[in-house]
């Protein structure tokens, strides 16, 4: 068989499958969850642009 031949029984045998229930789909609101996040950073907005100064000035030798 050459470049994108097929054997066409195959293609003949094919069953879709098409009978869905609705009762098989997933719950999408059942793991909801409400709460809030929170970050401690641990530094300042100084600290941590004076460390990216560094690391680009690192990356720039």
């Amino acid at each position: 068989m050459g470049f994108g031949s097929y054997d066409e029984s195959e293609q003949e045998n094919q069953n879709i499958d098409a009978d869905i229930d609705d009762d098989d789909g997933v719950a999408t609101g059942a793991n909801d969850h409400d709460g809030d996040v929170e970050f401690e950073i641990g530094a300042s907005s100084d600290e941590l642009i004076d460390r990216l100064k560094d690391i680009k000035e690192s990356d720039a030798s």
